[in-house]
């Protein structure tokens, strides 16, 4: 069966202590002009920071323009044979190729350049790997490493041409290893589906039972590095690990989040997206997007002071975009979104980034989730998007029903309030599912 891909990287370099590595970048856009040339290094930086995250040393990084996709290759033959001899200087034992490769021209690179290489896909699932705490994290991560290597096994590797023996008296020829592997794979991905199934179910359990609690939820989201754990720990005081590195977190984390009005909400940390992020791993990581599509209000973080800011905005917008395409997430998601501008404390505090961007939406807030400038404003404008989304109704509640009466004190915000002798008449403000919920017949059997 072929290697893992992480595995790989970690063990291509037969010498003890760190694995020595390159960074090579195809440029698609080399037309020369300063926002193509500050895209392309912004996008370099971003491949070095991700191999560095997993313990390699970068010895050597370019960026290669691409005036064609060469079929064998990718590159063509004269950048082939010139990073060869970079890579030969470096004594480089992987090389990251920042792009998605056809396992033909991975083994063709390989064969090249005399060294273990690794695309953009598989680089983003070592780290994904290594990373993964929980069960379900673990679960995910697996399945996407195997839908990544089902697609690895081509009959180009003749090792997997072998054929074994056949089963029962009309057997035949028997399945060749290629054949062999597809099937144990496949075997595995089946068993991987339905754990993952039962996980959705057990979450979906969870957030069911986090909607009879009277707490809308807040998710964060955005790319990754963009502060979104330092913001949740500043928000809600937990710990949750902050690190200056790329997806430092995975697995979901959720806490209590104490709002202006004196309401409480449930702020939820989830994985950072990133751009071309793999089709393995959106997929595998549908569960926990989930608790994207079931949030009242979704706080979209952005790193104000990166380079390329205006371009993860539009990766993580396209992600988003998808899953409502594909009925993950409702349409209306855009408005039920801020715009979180963070690290305002790089571009010299929180009045300077609208003049930095040249100028923001309307909805977005600027805050340094370091500093603590800004929070009092993001707390004040997820009050008020759960506020707008509240409806007002009224109601006459029989004296004697005290568990109705709870119920709505609970869940919702009473406006006014009126006793009578034969029942009390209450204004009150609701989400649109817990209205919903209470006006069922078996409002109170939850």
């Amino acid at each position: 069966m072929t290697e893992e891909p992480g595995r790989a990287a970690r063990g291509a370099a037969p010498q003890a202590g760190p694995t020595r590595a390159a960074v090579i970048l195809p440029w698609e856009r080399p037309d020369g002009t300063a926002d193509a040339t500050r895209a392309a290094d912004a996008r370099l930086s971003e491949a070095i920071g991700l191999a560095a995250s997993i313990g390699l040393i970068i010895v050597h990084s370019a960026i290669v323009p691409l005036r064609g996709r060469r079929p064998a290759t990718l590159l063509g033959s004269g950048q082939v044979e010139a990073q060869h001899r970079e890579l030969e200087t470096a004594e480089v034992t992987v090389t990251i190729v920042d792009a998605a490769l056809s396992p033909v021209q991975q083994r063709n690179l390989e064969r090249a350049w005399g060294c273990k290489v690794i695309d953009r896909t598989g680089l983003i699932l070592d780290i994904f790997g290594e990373r993964a705490a929980t069960r379900e994290g673990t679960l995910q991560v697996e399945l996407a490493h195997l839908e990544y290597q089902r697609s690895r096994l081509v009959r180009s590797w003749t090792h997997l041409e072998r054929q074994r023996g056949g089963f029962g008296f009309l057997g035949g020829p028997g399945e060749t290893q290629i054949e062999a592997d597809r099937r144990l794979i496949g075997d595995r991905i089946v068993r991987l589906k339905k754990e993952l199934e039962q996980v959705r179910r057990t979450r979906g359990l969870h957030r069911s039972a986090r909607r009879r609690v009277p707490f809308p939820v807040v998710a964060l989201v955005g790319y990754t590095n963009a502060g979104k754990s330092t913001l949740f720990n500043a928000l809600t005081g937990a710990e949750v690990t902050a690190r200056d590195q790329l997806f430092a977190t995975l697995d979901p984390t959720m806490r209590g989040l104490r709002l202006p009005s004196g309401r409480r909400a449930i702020l939820s940390d989830t994985v950072g997206f990133i751009s071309e992020l793999p089709t393995e791993l959106v997929a595998a990581f549908r569960a926990t997007l989930e608790e994207v599509a079931e949030a009242d209000v979704i706080l979209h973080v952005r790193d104000a002071a990166h380079p390329d800011t205006q371009g993860q905005r539009a990766d993580v917008i396209a992600v988003l975009d998808g899953l409502a395409a594909e009925g993950t997430l409702d349409a209306d998601w855009p408005d039920r979104t801020i715009e979180v501008l963070n690290k305002a404390d790089l571009l010299g505090g929180v009045a300077e980034v609208p003049l930095r961007l040249g100028g923001v939406g309307d909805s977005a807030v600027a805050v340094s989730a370091i500093t603590g400038e800004g929070l009092e404003a993001l707390r004040d404008a997820v009050d008020g998007r759960i506020a707008a989304g509240m409806e007002v109704a009224s109601y006459d509640i029989p004296p004697e029903d005290g568990a109705r009466l709870a119920w709505l004190y609970r869940h919702g915000e009473v406006v006014t309030r009126s006793d009578h002798s034969d029942a009390i008449r209450l204004t009150v403000r609701l989400l649109p599912a817990d209205r919903a919920r209470f006006e069922r017949p078996d409002a109170l059997a939850e």
